[in-house]
């Protein structure tokens, strides 16, 4: 970690990478985070910072020799750690203090859990920014995934003469013989096939089909003995993913409980229901072509949702949620790799490769990986903002979220007009992306471009010359130039005139709020905000709207963000949350401490449901939200009560 991006980090909060300790010597709960670095996706261990209630306080480490000393043979002992991890050391210098660094990588797949003083209960993950101990769910689902042999490969208990799906093998052979160069199987019989397509493993002298065979081609008995849950749950809704727990019922469900032939099949009619297709001619061949413009990136996200999911975890089963404007595709079980390297060409470590090259022989999921390239590339020709994926270790869960959002608006095309820059097509695509985003790194910027890394990066230094974005924080990463920041700050305000709600019926004394601005839960408001440089709020915007919808009851910033479906959490707080809460609209439910681990936000008295402060709109939403927080389901889709969707599905903890 390089200087600036320590004193950067020291201006936010701890999260699910960064751990700040005092350590005068080496603290106990140091070697937890070390655990929960090591069992999620590695993180930086700071030693010599004090928190407090006004935040992070540099204090130093007086004694750093000994210190970094103590904490490096602690690690490389068997008998206080599970396994030598090779952790990195690092010393910045702030001022008159010493801080010590660590680097803690994420352990292998074969290593997890990684667990403390002998006691595999004592293993944890890293939720947000605590270290939590691992359940015994959690614990079982790490020894599954460390397992040599893959769960897809292990030997079923059942006759493989009566075990199968006569029609889903037939319909099986048919697609894959029709291939070109595949050879034709004709004098074998269904077992004979499946036996020289690896399906059948020899035990004690028999034939005995693998889970793979009976996940793929199982009759309805054998399959569900095996899988007792749901393959996918779909669902369709009239109404965009901001109004997802207003308790609006799905108008269109499809809950698939057969085996992966039957379940493709069908998930494709299910998707032809709906789907956009056009009427187009082939000016060279003169035949009709009405595939949905959208049909590859559906596809192959369906493939990867059957193909790489987690077979053993019986408790939560895969969802489709299909929403005006975005699908979310949900998995139990987390890629066993980065989101970084997901979107890269090559071949992955796979948690069903038996299945993945069943699906590839006929077709499917041809590319090597994911196919999450495919899906963004697809992404990109629709003009529409990158797909956004959440791989959450720590949960054991994997989201794609295909957002139905044009990256180049025509008021986007306006404002790069109005800088009087001439940007090519990829740099403005880059340009637009950071704006949207507020901060990017530049695996994104290779994503919304389709170029190669070489190439992204010279887009990003060409923005970055021209004064329009600008390096931040860590290596690789880039944010809007701060001159225009505070120019889309001033102009923000005067836009959306039609949605906005008339400025008179909003406070225009953000500076001195009336006394009766907080509400009973969360107490008067105090002028310690953190709410610096925010300018006046004259108007509510429809992001403002959303935010006071949301914050009916207390919220916390991951929820709200989630719920709105963005990222960059400081320019959401400066650009859109902070003026709320300097309006007195929205308040801290610990105003006293802005970085509190449990702050939440919620409405002052003066934000409540009123119209003479907000639209008829907004109180139709908060008078939705207020109803449906007792009925809405819990987040895991694997819950029966399927039928509404889950909140925090884009939760990006």
């Amino acid at each position: 970690m390089e200087k600036a991006e320590l004193v950067e980090r020291l201006k936010g909060y701890e999260w699910t990478d960064i751990e700040f300790k005092e350590a005068r010597d080496v603290p106990r709960a140091a070697y937890e985070t070390v655990s929960a670095f090591a069992n999620t996706q590695g993180g930086h261990l700071v030693f010599g910072v004090k928190q407090s209630n006004e935040g992070f306080e540099i204090v130093g480490v007086p004694s750093v020799d000994k210190v970094q000393g103590d904490f490096l043979t602690a690690l490389r002992q068997r008998e206080k750690i599970s396994v030598v991890l090779d952790v990195r050391p690092e010393l910045h210098r702030l001022g008159e203090a010493d801080l010590l660094v660590f680097y803690v990588p994420e352990a292998s797949r074969g290593e997890k859990p990684v667990y403390l003083n002998g006691d595999i209960r004592r293993s944890f993950v890293r939720k947000g920014g605590s270290d939590v101990r691992c359940s015994t769910n959690e614990r079982d689902r790490f020894l599954i995934d460390a397992m040599a042999q893959r769960f897809d490969n292990q030997v079923g208990e059942c006759a493989p003469e009566t075990a199968f799906d006569h029609d889903s093998i037939m319909w099986y052979r048919a697609t894959y013989e029709a291939r070109l160069g595949n050879r034709s199987h004709t004098g074998l019989s269904d077992l004979e096939f499946l036996d020289e397509m690896g399906f059948l493993v020899e035990q004690e002298g028999t034939k005995k089909p693998n889970h793979a065979a009976i996940l793929m081609f199982g009759n309805n008995s054998t399959f569900r003995q095996l899988l007792p849950r749901p393959v996918v749950d779909c669902q369709r809704f009239a109404l965009d993913y901001t109004q997802a727990d207003t308790g609006a019922r799905w108008i269109d469900r499809v809950v698939l409980d057969e085996n992966l032939v039957r379940t493709w099949r069908t998930l494709i009619d299910w998707y032809m229901r709906f789907a956009e297709r056009p009427f187009r001619i082939d000016p060279a061949s003169l035949q009709r072509d009405d595939t949905p413009p959208d049909y590859f990136a559906y596809r192959e996200a369906m493939v990867n949702l059957l193909i790489h999911q987690d077979y053993s975890d019986h408790a939560r089963k895969a969802g489709i949620r299909h929403y005006t404007d975005r699908i979310v595709f949900w998995n139990p079980g987390d890629a066993f790799t980065s989101v970084e390297d997901l979107i890269e060409p090559g071949e992955k470590e796979l948690r069903n490769p038996r299945i993945v090259t069943a699906f590839r022989r006929i077709g499917l999921s041809e590319n090597a990986g994911w196919g999450l390239r495919d899906i963004f590339r697809n992404w990109q020709q629709l003009g529409n903002v990158p797909p956004r994926i959440v791989n959450d270790r720590s949960r054991k869960r994997f989201e794609l979220v295909l957002l139905k959002e044009e990256l180049l608006s025509e008021r986007q095309r306006t404002f790069q007009t109005s800088l009087g820059v001439h940007l090519t097509d990829e740099q403005a695509r880059a340009f637009a992306f950071v704006r949207r985003e507020g901060e990017v790194s530049l695996p994104q910027l290779k994503a919304v471009t389709g170029l190669s890394g070489p190439d992204a990066a010279a887009v990003a230094e060409w923005l970055a010359t021209q004064r329009l974005i600008e390096p931040v924080g860590a290596r690789g990463h880039y944010a809007l130039a701060e001159h225009l920041k505070e120019r889309l700050d001033q102009t923000a305000l005067v836009t959306a005139q039609v949605d906005a709600p008339d400025p008179r019926l909003v406070t225009g004394q953000p500076d001195a709020p009336a006394p009766n601005l907080g509400t009973t839960q969360v107490g008067r408001p105090t002028g310690n905000l953190g709410t610096a440089r925010v300018g006046s709020l004259t108007e509510l915007s429809e992001t403002h709207r959303k935010i006071v919808a949301l914050c009916t009851v207390p919220r916390r910033l991951t929820e709200i963000m989630a719920a709105l479906g963005v990222t960059g959490r400081n320019h959401f707080r400066r650009r859109h949350l902070d003026p709320l809460i300097h309006a007195g609209i929205v308040a801290m439910t610990h105003p006293d401490q802005p970085k509190h681990p449990d702050q939440a936000y919620v409405l002052t008295d003066a934000g409540a449901p009123d119209p003479r402060l907000v639209t008829d709109q907004v109180g139709r939403l908060q008078g939705d939200l207020g109803t449906a927080q007792a009925q809405r389901p819990p987040p895991d889709l694997g819950t029966a009560q399927a039928q509404r969707p889950p909140p925090d599905l884009g939760t990006a903890q």
